[in-house]
């Protein structure tokens, strides 16, 4: 399978040496955001935010320097100017939002602005 095929809904970008992985919010997964709708959580660019950075430093660690973030209300956004990385957080965050079960604790102790 290709690798834009792997992350749908996540697209790839490819801009002059940078390079980010995005997602409409909204569109995906609203289950995980609804479990916190008490929280005032909508399931927004920065809750998926708030829920990518959690499983950064719980999962993929090694890849902490290297994943920066620029999410807005209606799309989540993470960019680095290594692809590989990039490549690597994206397709192991997406095998971890299937997995309803694992996604749902995690997402349990994000930090909801």
């Amino acid at each position: 399978m290709n690798f834009e095929k792997q992350i749908k809904p996540f697209w790839w970008n490819d801009s002059n040496g940078s390079f980010s992985v995005c997602l409409n919010a909204g569109d995906y997964k609203p289950e995980i955001f609804e479990s916190r709708e008490d929280e005032g959580c909508e399931g927004n660019g920065y809750d998926w935010e708030a829920l990518a950075r959690v499983f950064l430093e719980e999962k993929c660690e090694e890849l902490l320097e290297d994943i920066e973030f620029d999410s807005e209300a209606g799309m989540f956004c993470a960019y680095s100017e290594d692809s590989e990385a990039l490549k690597k957080f994206v397709l192991a965050f997406k095998d971890a939002c299937e997995d309803s079960e694992f996604i749902l604790e995690l997402f349990s102790r994000a930090e909801i602005d």
